[in-house]
């Protein structure tokens, strides 16, 4: 997904808006856009960020019954 910089954007503020979460997703955006980290913390206004996709979170969790 394409989405572009609002002034004063941060990679894991793009990431919290459009995805609902930074937890691994920063280091895939910065992987993903080669030179990305060079603009600094702070991204230019208009900048075009490729994102990654949505990630699934479906964990199975495992339920212990105490009287089968």
């Amino acid at each position: 997904m394409r989405v572009y910089a609002r002034q004063g954007d941060t990679v894991d503020a793009l990431c919290f808006r459009y995805l609902g979460r930074t937890k691994g997703v920063v280091e895939t955006t910065l992987e993903q856009n080669a030179g990305l980290a060079d603009y600094g913390p702070v991204l230019p206004h208009g900048l075009a960020v490729d994102l990654p996709d949505p990630p699934s979170d479906q964990t199975t969790i495992q339920l212990v019954n105490l009287f089968d």
